[in-house]
């Protein structure tokens, strides 16, 4: 109940301290916003859309590698659908959705925690590598120097000796049965290139608001900057406020802190209605008969979830 509590808090504290920004610069940012392109917010929101299916596609991509393939709209089902959890206060929802989303489809608790989990890792660690190769120059991205320090940690544990044990040592101290197979490398880097392309589909939607032309490679460093710094706040949910913030502070500098606001203002927005958006077309695409999901089961020879994690009991930070 208290931790509960307290991510309610922190996540108000962050949107107390975005708010007050918009309410300083609250006429440059509203002018900002109405002189925004109907059309550059559209594509804006067509280009989260864009990202957030490659993202997609890495996902089924390491949940195949682990043993469970789908079709990409059963997968768009589990992934979208059961990461509305993430606005949840709390890490555990999203997991919970997901995994619970994955049984009916065949896939065990434990796989799908495990799909979950490299996901995340993957495009955390494509996030800052990005946000360390575009934004080397500006001096309140410098000053995070530390968060860089990630990325060779991140490299190593996608080796896949090395997450495989990772993942199965955390499914140890749970208590629950390891994984059955380890994750091929050639799986790792069609979900790592898959990721890429996401972040730089991303980049678009930024760019696209931002209003000027040549500020495509900041508009992607930045907000791959932004959504790690948000992603690493994992005690307030969805990284509300704290990813506004660090766009901002990246994109300040360089367009002034009311047109940053209103960017980030419309960032946040188009992504909360592509995630509604993508969420009520994926369940509408994946919607199938329940003897659909026992045929995946066979084929992965998962039926049983016996020896897998309750999906109510392991959680981690959204994704």
């Amino acid at each position: 109940m208290f931790r509960r509590l307290l991510r309610i808090v922190l996540a108000l504290v962050a949107l107390g301290f975005l708010g007050y920004g918009l309410a300083v610069n609250w006429h440059e940012t509203t002018t900002a916003v109405a002189a925004m392109s109907p059309w550059a917010v559209l594509g804006s929101f067509a280009a989260v859309l864009a990202g957030q299916f490659c993202m997609l596609l890495a996902w089924r991509e390491i949940l195949a590698g682990l043993g469970t393939r789908v079709p990409v709209r059963i997968a768009g089902r589990i992934m979208f659908v059961g990461q509305l959890g993430k606005y949840i206060p709390g890490a555990v929802w999203a997991y919970a959705a997901m995994m619970d989303l994955g049984r009916d489809h065949g896939s065990p608790p434990r796989r799908t925690f495990a799909t979950i989990s490299l996901g995340l890792v993957i495009s955390l660690g494509v996030a800052i590598s990005i946000a360390a190769a575009t934004l080397g120059t500006l001096e309140a991205v410098r000053q995070a120097w530390y968060i860089g320090l990630l990325v060779p940690v991140i490299v190593v544990c996608l080796h896949p000796k090395v997450l495989t044990w990772g993942l199965n040592l955390a499914l140890r101290v749970a208590r629950k049965e390891p994984l059955e197979s380890v994750l091929p490398g050639r799986t790792v880097v069609v979900a790592v290139a898959w990721t890429l392309l996401g972040w730089l589909v991303y980049g678009v939607h930024i760019w696209l608001v931002a209003g000027r032309a040549d500020l495509y490679v900041l508009a992607t460093g930045a907000y791959a900057f932004a959504w790690a710094t948000g992603i690493l706040t994992v005690v307030v949910p969805a990284g509300v406020g704290v990813r506004e913030g660090a766009l901002v502070l990246a994109l300040g500098p360089v367009i002034g802190t009311p047109a940053a606001l209103a960017v980030a203002i419309v960032s946040r927005l188009a992504f909360t209605l592509a995630d509604a958006a993508a969420a009520g077309i994926a369940f509408l695409l994946g919607r199938q008969a329940p003897s659909s999901a026992s045929v995946y089961a066979d084929q992965n020879g998962s039926g049983s979830t016996a020896l897998t994690p309750d999906r109510n009991l392991s959680g981690s930070p959204e994704t």
